[in-house]
């Protein structure tokens, strides 16, 4: 077995290569797509039909995004936490997803990276359920992990052989310091999911926003007080600001 670090449009992508077949550890963005599929037939040198799985870690724009595409080109199979319904359900859901499409555009931008395509379907229709702890079918030395706090379907991939785990966006790294995501929906769940992979120690942890690092040097400490007690969304800012800017339109009249 083999992980290789691509960097992606807004996040890094890893792509695990076995003798007669290939494992992604999650869905990126639609504007990954082309990037994986050159990766895997110029750089592997293999047909990209040896894709046989890509996991699903939670539905944001590089998370999900390329993996109906990626689906429809190789064959492969997807899966995902079997967590009931769609995250991205109703009028909110719907609003919340262009929001999250917009964020994303503009995480790209700051990165000074072409404006791109990042449209997806806001409905996931995976192929395999993944229980806490199951195995990722054909690839069962890899373990689904339930982490939710950042959504509420949020898995992490764990091998035990090589003392690895795929956290997608459980921590970010910003100027240097590993910090909790933006938006934390479940505050309470994501403390109890950094309990969980510290409890877990494995050997390194790879971020969808960074690279792989050593566990030894993650300050679970200094996590678990930046973590937030309320959930902090996008929602509660729009709305935080809007009442600041009511107050400051009430006293000035």
């Amino acid at each position: 077995m083999k992980i290789h670090t691509i960097e992606g449009y807004i996040q890094n992508i890893y792509l695990v290569e076995y003798p007669d077949k290939l494992l992604l550890l999650d869905g990126c963005s639609r504007a990954d797509v082309s990037l994986i599929c050159r990766f895997i037939s110029d750089e592997l040198r293999r047909p990209v039909h040896q894709l046989k799985l890509i996991v699903v870690t939670h539905m944001h724009p590089d998370h999900a995004g390329g993996a109906h595409l990626l689906r429809s080109i190789s064959g492969a199979q997807i899966a995902t936490a079997n967590c009931p319904g769609q995250w991205y359900r109703g009028i909110d859901g719907m609003l919340m997803h262009l929001s999250d499409i917009a964020l994303a555009l503009w995480v790209a931008g700051r990165k000074r990276k072409p404006r791109k395509n990042l449209w997806y379907a806001r409905t996931l229709k995976p192929d395999i359920y993944l229980p806490d702890g199951a195995a990722l079918p054909g690839f069962e030395d890899w373990q689904a992990l339930h982490t939710p706090g950042h959504t509420d379907r949020d898995i992490s991939l764990y091998h035990a052989g090589r003392s690895t785990v795929y956290i997608a966006d459980v921590m970010v790294q910003v100027r240097g310091k590993l910090i909790p995501p933006y938006p934390v929906f479940y505050p309470r769940l994501y403390r109890a999911t950094l309990h969980k992979l510290q409890q877990l120690a494995p050997a390194t942890v790879m971020l969808a926003h960074h690279s792989e690092i050593a566990f030894a040097d993650i300050d679970f400490a200094q996590l678990l007080h930046l973590a937030p007690k309320q959930p902090v969304t996008h929602w509660r800012s729009v709305k935080t600001k809007t009442k600041k800017a009511l107050g400051l339109s009430h006293s000035s009249g």
